[in-house]
This record gives structure tokens, sequence and C-alpha cells, in this order.
């Protein structure tokens, strides 16, 4: 499963102009981690398995694409977790200097939460929401669906993290919460008219209260750079 994605844009270059970077990227890297690492002319999907270098591969890029003269403040790495990302700058300056300290670099969620506060105002979003961690999450499909009824002994509805998974689930995969529960979720299908009114609820109450959970964080960033460029 590829676990980065890599956007690049630099011009071309010769051969010729390998004898100006001063990092010998031939003899430090595998042919497959070189063509991704001097990879130019739009974007690449490099897919990778565990132990195959994605790491390493990732800090050169950031390298190469600096000793190519690409400013530093214009470049964005990104990934799963705060540490992996401090990591990853922390090896691309003792591989350029301190020019890599102007890169750019965080977790998907927090690079999301960074934009949408500062340039989120066309989709109505305020500076100032609050994130739904999943616990709060989880309390709030609670609250919504003990209002309608739904949480009663005489009825086996299912458990709230179940439901908060569902619906993450489909925003992640980007599916309709119908389709979701009809792939993954077959076992709630007795359940589906209430669980979609239900999940309603939830983004009517969210929106009320300038909330988002953290699958509203990619989701709406996404949609930002969709809708307004």
């Amino acid at each position: 499963m590829a676990d980065k994605v890599i956007y690049l844009r630099e011009k071309p270059a010769s051969p010729a102009d390998e004898r100006n970077f001063k990092i010998k990227y031939a003899e430090l890297l595998n042919p497959a981690q070189l063509a991704a690492v001097t990879h130019r002319d739009g974007p690449l999907l490099v897919v990778a398995g565990a132990g195959s270098g994605k790491t390493r591969t990732l800090i050169y890029r950031v390298a190469r694409l600096i000793e190519s003269g690409v400013p530093p403040g214009a470049i964005l790495l990104l990934t799963f977790t705060r540490r992996a990302a401090q990591e990853m700058l922390r090896r691309a300056e003792q591989l350029v200097g301190d020019r890599a300290g102007a890169v750019a670099g965080g977790t998907f969620h927090s690079f999301a939460n960074n934009v949408l506060r500062r340039m989120g105002a066309p989709m109505g979003l305020k500076p100032n929401f609050t994130i739904l961690d999943r616990s709060d999450m989880e309390d709030v499909i609670n609250l919504l669906r003990t209002r309608m009824g739904l949480a009663s002994r005489e009825r086996r509805f299912p458990k709230k993290s179940t439901i908060a998974e569902a619906i993450s689930m489909a925003r992640n995969k980007r599916r309709a919460l119908e389709e979701e529960i009809e792939i993954d979720f077959p076992h709630l299908g007795e359940h589906q008219t209430e669980i979609l009114e239900l999940a309603n609820n939830y983004e009517s109450y969210k929106r009320e209260r300038a909330l988002l959970d953290y699958d509203d964080l990619l989701y709406r960033l996404a949609e930002l750079l969709e809708q307004y460029e």
C-alpha cells in the first residue's frame, strides 16, 4: 500500500547536470529509488512495500529539489505522524544544511487544519472551528441516537462505535453511506434507514456548531481545493 504521495515539479535536466549536484545520488540510491528522486515533469505516485526505503527516497527527493534550485519554502512534505515528519526534515537538513529548515512539513491532518482555518471562509468555515476526536464523534452520535429514540434497551440498535466506523469508512473511501453499508457493513442493513437519518443529523449537528471531525479535515480540504482555485 502506498503511504505517501509525492507531487513533483522540476525542469528537465540533462545527464551532464549531475556534475552540478553535491550529493552523488546514483551512488547512494538503488535504481528504483533514484528514478523516484530524479523524476521530473509532473506528478509521480510511488507505491512501495515495507523496508523498500520510502522514507530515504523522500528525504533525498527533498534534497534533490533544493539542489535543483527549488525554493525550500515551496516544498511541502507530509506524512501520517508528526514524529515521522520531523525526523524526515531533520535528516534532510543533514544532507543540504539549513536550507531544508524552510521546508514545510507535518501530518496530513495538521496541514488540512491550518489551511482550513486560514482559507475556509468561502466554504462557510470560521477560523475558530472545533475538532472532534474519535471519542467526541462517538459521543455526539450517541447523543443523537438517544434523541431519535434508538438507544432504548428494547431495540438492538448498533453501537455508537460501529456507526462511527461506518460513517468514517464511507467518508475516507468517498462512498455513499448506503454503498458502504452494503459492501463492508452488511449486518447493519436492517437498520440502514435509521443510520442514514442519524448520519444526516450528525452532519447538521456539526455544521450548526462549527465542528469538524478528523475525516472532515481531509474531506473539506479536498473540497476546498476542488471548488475554490
